[in-house]
């Protein structure tokens, strides 16, 4: 009985830390998703496992245009490893302030919706670990910090259990300042 206490307990806990993406409505500086992705992006991020410990830290390049009315972003990713990855979003706008997604390793199709300096973003991943891959659900928080940078935690849980968090900053390439890798 304790310990379908204690496990009902932990994953009510589980579930607080998320506040509705509408409660940042008017904050500033405004997100612009097409805007903000318009130039070359860098960011720089890590994986932490429920305990904390850093497994992986990372470096992503992503260029982002626009085809029609969706955005493209192709990333590109380089692990502490030395290991590459590749990963192109496909992004359609959903009605006011609410985005759909489809990448090749996203199980279904991605969801988001932007209030004012905030996105948050909703998907599966399929996510391989050595010899294994794993579905993970992945809730992403981004926050414009100013007009070139931006903010991201996430939250990867599998059967609605945390696993870890991605902690990544965004850099939008300032002209002038070239290439950085």
């Amino acid at each position: 009985m304790w310990k379908l206490l204690f496990l009902t307990t932990c994953l009510l806990l589980g579930g607080c830390h998320n506040v509705d993406v509408d409660h940042y409505r008017e904050t500033q500086p405004r997100l612009d998703l097409r805007e903000f992705f318009s130039v070359p992006v860098d960011a720089w991020g890590m994986f932490q496992k429920r305990g904390g410990e850093v497994v992986k830290r990372f470096h992503v390049r992503i260029l982002g245009r626009s085809e029609g009315e969706r955005l493209i972003l192709d990333e590109r990713f380089t692990y502490s490893d030395g290991s590459t990855q590749k990963r192109v979003w496909t992004l359609t706008p959903d009605g006011l302030g609410r985005w759909r997604g489809r990448a090749a390793d996203v199980v279904g199709e991605a969801r988001g919706e932007v209030a004012g300096n905030t996105f948050r973003w909703r998907y599966t991943l399929s996510l391989p670990v050595e010899e294994d891959v794993y579905e993970v659900q992945l809730d992403d928080w981004m926050y414009l910090i100013d007009e070139n940078t931006l903010a991201n935690r996430s939250f990867m849980s599998k059967f609605g259990v945390e696993v870890g968090q991605i902690t990544l900053f965004f850099r939008r390439q300032i002209a002038g300042e070239g290439a950085r890798r």
